[in-house]
């Protein structure tokens, strides 16, 4: 067995800190992570936005968005869905909440045709206000 001495004296006390310089290291790292990934999330379906000169929207809640590929794929948010179901969705959603803008992300290659088409379906479904998002110029 052994028998050596304690590595603790009887006047000696264990210290009873904690150091957070680590953590602190460690917390920076991540915040400087985020704050670099972060503009690089996208919202929605990949489609190439119109340039626009127009001053940029200042919303605090989240729109409803409709986004029509180049050849004429819609998707409601990031959900693909077909022309027939767009209207009843649409108005299904609104009810609940009344107030929800919604918007339309149309390609720039997007036929006029596939958004006209989709703005009287809006119509139709109630929807007066739309609005359409674009790039600022380049």
């Amino acid at each position: 067995m052994w028998a050596g001495s304690s590595k603790w004296d009887k006047d000696t006390e264990p210290m009873g800190e904690i150091n957070v310089t680590p953590l602190v290291d460690v917390m920076l790292v991540l915040l400087i992570i985020f704050m670099v990934t972060a503009p690089l999330l996208t919202q929605g379906v990949d489609v190439d936005l119109p340039d626009a000169a127009s001053p940029p929207m200042q919303q605090n809640v989240e729109p409803l968005i409709i986004s029509i590929r180049k050849n004429g794929d819609l998707f409601l948010q990031k959900t693909p869905v077909k022309l027939e179901q767009l209207a009843p969705r649409i108005k299904a959603i609104r009810e609940e909440k009344k107030d929800l803008p919604v918007f339309i992300r149309g390609d720039a290659k997007t036929p006029y045709e596939h958004v006209a088409r989709v703005m009287s379906l809006l119509s139709s479904a109630g929807i007066e206000k739309v609005g359409l998002v674009t790039e600022p110029n380049r």
